[in-house]
């Protein structure tokens, strides 16, 4: 892509365009909503909630008025409430099982109660939760992302000196960096951290965790194993997977998390976009690149995948969003190299993409464009679990945790996608839960209950990773 090309459409319009696309419900909107609820008991939905949040008894308080203690229930279960209830598929998950799908063929609209409940308390900066009395144990976290807000949380509200250690400028992870900003802007993700510090979680930013310190300025995994009583580890996933192809690293090629981030600063003209933009990939981020360069102003979206669209990874509602925003498809095609074409007129930009049709036929297909956009998933941080934190993995690449999110090393914990190997923010938090509970009772022997998770043992003895 030229270094001058900029081919976004008018700011104003760029704004209406990254508009939430899920608004927030009136007073009116969220009381008529909340009285349409059954109350089931045993509700089902509560079931499909991965932080098993007590939905019926959120959206009760709600009908009755009762806002601060509808965010309450909400935060006790799930630290990252407010965010989970701009993105998390709910479609697949609450709202899927809500059983007013079997009588009106339309489910309470859980997720949008669930934002008006805690945008509530945000806006009023209400404190929900106090921190517990300082027991003098402190707990070092890598990774300020879903999972290790949530740890931290609990562990603050439960009496520990908690510190969380992130490499980068702001809170967050993926929360605050890698969510299309039509879903989330990332001021949601920055308030949930600020509701961590307010109960005395201290954040450590711009510091890497290294093996190595002398030589890179961080800190390294012994230190911190000095400085505290337990480590939690949420540090995510990598850098996005290489294609493996010629022209990967040309001018014009980028990293879909990369691109992501750049919309998230807000800064419209400092985000690269071509005029015709190839997507490689057919999963929720590089629904959500592809959706947004449309967003942006790019005339030409097309995303391209190696398998049929039956087997397209992204879920359905990610799909149909997509294809509304006039996304163009190519299946069973798989790119083997991106030639720098610049200067020749059949090439909008200088980029063409030469693939293979994967039907069998092997037939070559050519795509000139100007973008390309790599949304193939992300690589395991297999190097920093091994060489630096000195924990098992398992043939995937994930790190290996008993019950209690516990790993190889007995006062190591996990979790999150470097657990699961990528999921949504809501089972990170429920980890991060559960490894909050499995430090409490593996450094006092006490069991200890939250909304949503129940410790009715003590952790099990660490993980082998070489069992016989």
């Amino acid at each position: 892509m030229h270094k001058d090309s900029n081919f976004h459409i008018d700011p104003d319009q760029i704004e209406r365009n990254f508009a939430e696309i899920h608004p927030a419900m009136t007073p009116a909107e969220a009381a008529v909503e909340a009285n349409r609820c059954l109350f089931c008991f045993d509700a089902p939905c509560m079931h499909a909630c991965p932080t098993h949040i007590d939905i019926p008894g959120f959206i009760k308080k709600i009908a009755s008025g009762n806002l601060k203690g509808s965010a309450r229930v909400i935060f006790d279960a799930n630290p990252v409430g407010a965010t989970c209830a701009r993105v998390c598929p709910v479609e697949v998950l609450c709202e899927g099982a809500c059983v007013e799908n079997t009588l009106l063929q339309k489910p309470i609209e859980i997720g949008r109660l669930q934002r008006y409940a805690t945008d509530f308390t945000i806006s009023k900066e209400i404190r929900l939760f106090e921190a517990g009395e300082p027991n003098g144990k402190s707990i070092g976290i890598v990774g300020s992302g879903p999972a290790g807000l949530s740890c931290a949380t609990y562990l603050a509200r439960l009496g520990y000196a908690v510190k969380i250690y992130d490499k980068r400028a702001f809170a967050g992870g993926l929360d605050t960096y890698g969510m299309a900003e039509y879903k989330m802007p990332r001021t949601v993700s920055l308030d949930e951290v600020a509701q961590a510090e307010a109960l005395g979680v201290e954040f450590i930013l711009n510091t890497e965790i290294v093996q190595a310190p002398e030589a890179s300025g961080g800190v390294s995994f012994a230190d911190l194993k000095q400085r505290h009583d337990a480590i939690f580890l949420g540090i995510g996933l990598g850098a996005t997977n290489k294609l493996g192809i010629a022209g990967e690293d040309l001018d014009g090629v980028y990293d879909a998390l990369h691109f992501i981030e750049k919309i998230k600063t807000r800064h419209w003209s400092s985000v690269p976009l071509g005029k015709s933009v190839v997507v490689i990939g057919a999963g929720n981020t590089a629904v959500d690149a592809a959706t947004q360069a449309k967003r942006l102003g790019a005339e030409r979206v097309v995303m391209l995948y190696r398998r049929s669209e039956s087997e397209m990874p992204a879920y359905d509602y990610e799909y149909e969003l997509a294809k509304q925003d006039g996304i163009e498809f190519v299946w069973q095609a798989a790119p083997i190299k991106i030639l720098s074409q610049e200067g020749v007129s059949i090439v909008v930009g200088g980029l063409l993409l030469t693939c293979e049709k994967t039907d069998g036929s092997r037939e070559l297909l050519e795509i000139p464009c100007d973008m390309v956009i790599k949304a193939i998933g992300q690589e395991k941080m297999r190097s920093f679990f091994e060489d630096v934190a000195g924990v098992a993995l398992d043939e995937k690449g994930r790190v290996i945790v008993n019950e209690q999110m516990q790993t190889s090393d007995a006062r190591i914990f996990a979790g999150g996608d470097c657990v699961n190997g990528g999921g949504e923010a809501v089972e990170a938090a429920q980890m991060g839960k559960h490894a909050a509970i499995g430090i409490h009772s593996s450094l006092t022997g006490e069991t200890v209950e939250f909304a949503g998770a129940i410790l009715r043992d003590p952790p099990k003895a660490p993980v082998d990773p070489n069992p016989h």
